[in-house]
């Protein structure tokens, strides 16, 4: 199903060699075309070109070189035909496809003075691969949860380490429960439609039976929305990004709630380097702070620190 999601969003041309592959798109994190450039494949941690008869390859005399056409068509194909209706996602830079996949785009900007109003001769695609893997984050669970208590904890990330995979397996342990821990009430502020892939409002991947989503919304007033109306126990966002984020998770934690969040960073010391953060470290407002490795495996946990950076987990090195 996940091949089939993924194929479908490419040009005919594209699509028929990607075909002709038998790739384990469990482990495809990125297909990205540039125009009168090769097709890139971003597989199982290394970079392939598409090949120009099928198969990937890593001898670039072989690749498929990507066309105006196929531009045209792979972006008709990810529209739907209606570039229309997706024209406030493709002023943001992206769209987020049926499956939770993310489709960020470059090209021409339209600037009505300080805005910008929209992109055209999009000649850069980079479909982002939503992947979702159940158990990925059961090793840091036990340092999230004790019994019914739940901690503030922030996911720090360095970009395709797997935050929101991680993310998305920790609200649906959360919203289940189990044996020793009982089930509660999440809400999810999904602003990309990344973490639930929802279609037509209802979450497509597993976020558990306590799950209530606010999908396409941005993060702050989701945030506010879901507490005035779901009354969640726990609130999860992924990568804050702006003041308004920080003063909405302000407003979180004096309403009595959990938040799990996400953030890209490489080290808690790189963060307290960010001002929009500085206070939050300083006070002590996250109890548990989760650092992901950069190893080619969706969720890998590097570290698990407490609110005063002490070291509660470290990831084993082999060798």
């Amino acid at each position: 199903m996940l091949q089939n999601q993924v194929v479908r969003l490419f040009s005919g041309n594209i699509r028929r060699r990607l075909e002709r592959n038998r790739l384990d798109y469990g482990k495809v994190y990125e297909i990205r075309l540039r125009v009168h450039n090769p097709c890139i494949i971003l597989y199982q941690g290394q970079e392939f070109f598409l090949g120009q008869g099928g198969g990937i390859t890593q001898d670039r005399m072989q690749a498929y070189g990507v066309t105006r056409e196929d531009m045209q068509e792979t972006m008709e194909h990810i529209a739907g035909y209606s570039l229309y209706a997706y024209e406030e996602e493709i002023r943001q830079g992206y769209l987020t496809v049926q499956g939770g996949h993310r489709v960020g785009i470059a090209g021409k900007t339209i600037v009505e003075g300080e805005h910008i109003r929209g992109v055209k001769y999009i000649s850069y695609i980079n479909v982002r691969l939503s992947h979702q893997v159940k158990g990925c984050a059961s090793t840091v669970m036990p340092y999230v949860r004790s019994g019914d208590s739940i901690f503030h904890t922030l996911i720090i990330s360095p970009p395709r380490c797997g935050k929101t995979t991680i993310l998305r397996d920790m609200i649906r342990q959360l919203s289940d429960g189990d044996a020793s821990c009982r089930g509660m009430t999440v809400g999810v502020v999904d602003e990309r439609s990344e973490i639930g892939s929802c279609y037509q409002g209802a979450a497509s991947n597993d976020l558990g039976i306590r799950t209530d989503v606010m999908d396409g919304c941005p993060k702050a007033e989701g945030m506010m929305m879901l507490i005035r109306s779901m009354s969640p126990s726990v609130v999860a966002v992924d990568e804050i990004g702006d003041y308004r984020d920080i003063h909405a998770i302000e407003a979180v934690i004096n309403c009595g709630c959990k938040l799990i969040a996400t953030v890209h960073g490489d080290s808690i010391e790189d963060l307290q380097q960010k001002p929009l953060f500085e206070r939050l470290m300083n006070e002590h407002v996250f109890e548990r702070y989760i650092l992901l490795s950069n190893r080619q495996k969706a969720g890998a946990v590097k570290a698990v620190f407490d609110r005063r950076g002490s070291c509660l987990y470290q990831e084993r090195r082999r060798g």
